[in-house]
């Protein structure tokens, strides 16, 4: 394996109450940490429990790390210091056993009238949470609408229930020296892998092969399948905002647009350029200026204290006053960090004008300024992740910021 590899695979030790022994992905006192100051929000907004829906929110609390997401499970994470359980299916048990603090781990099974929101109600019953406050992570993919109308039923008149989406998640923006480590690993593997699709591109080439060459060197590294792409649009489909099924061939005159995420132990970078094929239009070039000048000034005014929507502020600003202003976004990238599929857009918060998001050091960004003029079929994106420093950004990517031309 690569050093970086190497690094990835590391494992840390824990226990849980209980006194199972467990390999996380991080030290035990960080997990047990961000367990209390979880606690201590629970507290203050006079909660009594909280059930964990989000996979990002097992993960970083307890190390959980599993698909089952897509079914039902629930985690239970008490204001006051006691076990922590899980409600999960049979294949997550061991996962749950072998890496993850939970102390108590319950299964529900699959049948034709299964309700294991029947189940959660029980264990919070065995808990004493009836007639308490409970809050519930309804805003993520790990509760769907369905589910979480199984939820409520089973637990009307039992207990009242609030949404607590934003509680870990709040937790989650300000990044530790741990997981910037893993960030920045992820930055490498992003530089890597866009290099990579770059040298793929050339003319009679399916653009499906510039995502295959990414993520080959992505694995290669020793990275995760990244939570989502990676997306790579040609032609005319390179001003779509989102990826689409099917292969095209690169014309000998062309544009190829690549965003892409590379994952380190589900923390993510997604960087984003633009590739001309062939000679490129001097309108391409003029319009790539713009995108870099405007990630430029946004990336000198990203430091604590600011406003998050003054950094769409600025991306308005400058594409509007170059005459973009018909082909600009609402709003100019989002949060990164820990996230599973389908998404790896760890959002809210989105930067757009007007959010009062206060930056902190820690947090993590990706801004992606994307000018699609559809006025004259041209396309120019640029993108870039950081993280908020006492003063200035640090950038996990060492790529130049240019049209790239093949």
């Amino acid at each position: 394996m690569t050093d970086l590899a190497t690094d990835l695979a590391t494992e840390y030790p824990g226990r849980t109450r209980t006194g199972r022994d467990v390999a996380l992905r991080f030290t035990e006192a960080e997990h047990r940490a961000r367990l209390a100051a979880t606690r201590r929000a629970l507290r203050d907004r006079r909660l009594d429990a909280i059930l964990i829906f989000a996979q990002e929110s097992h993960y970083y609390l307890t190390g959980y790390d599993t698909a089952g997401y897509v079914f039902f499970q629930a985690g239970i994470i008490t204001a006051e210091d006691g076990p922590l359980t899980l409600l999960t299916r049979t294949p997550d048990r061991r996962q749950a056993e072998v890496a993850s603090l939970y102390d108590d781990i319950h299964i529900w099974l699959n049948a034709k009238d299964a309700n294991p929101a029947l189940d959660l109600r029980r264990l919070l019953q065995e808990l004493g949470l009836a007639g308490g406050r409970v809050g519930v992570e309804f805003a993520t993919h790990g509760l769907t609408a369905a589910n979480g109308r199984l939820v409520e039923a089973a637990l009307d008149g039992f207990c009242r229930l609030e949404d607590t989406s934003d509680l870990v998640r709040r937790q989650r923006l300000v990044k530790s020296p741990a997981e910037l480590n893993l960030v920045r690993a992820a930055g490498k593997m992003a530089d890597a892998a866009t290099l990579a699709a770059i040298g793929a591109a050339r003319p009679g080439v399916y653009d499906t092969a510039l995502s295959g060459a990414a993520v080959t060197s992505m694995l290669d590294a020793g990275g995760d399948m990244p939570s989502g792409g990676p997306l790579v649009n040609s032609g005319p489909r390179a001003l779509f905002g989102r990826g689409l099924g099917g292969p095209r061939r690169i014309g000998a005159q062309d544009q190829v647009l690549i965003e892409l995420a590379a994952s380190a132990c589900r923390y993510h970078v997604v960087i984003e350029h633009t590739v001309a094929v062939g000679a490129p239009d001097p309108r391409q070039l003029a319009q790539m200026d713009v995108a870099i000048e405007a990630l430029d000034q946004i990336k000198a005014a990203a430091r604590p204290g600011v406003e998050l929507g003054t950094l769409d502020d600025i991306h308005r600003r400058v594409l509007d006053g170059a005459g973009f202003a018909h082909a600009r976004y609402a709003a100019c990238g989002y949060a990164l960090g820990c996230t599973f599929k389908p998404t790896w857009m760890d959002a809210p918060p989105m930067i757009y004008s007007g959010n009062r998001l206060v930056l902190e050091p820690g947090m993590v960004f990706f801004v992606h300024i994307m000018i699609p003029d559809t006025t004259t079929g041209i396309a120019a994106g640029v993108g870039q992740t950081f993280a908020i420093g006492t003063d200035g950004v640090e950038t996990f990517s060492a790529l130049p910021l240019r049209l790239w031309r093949v």
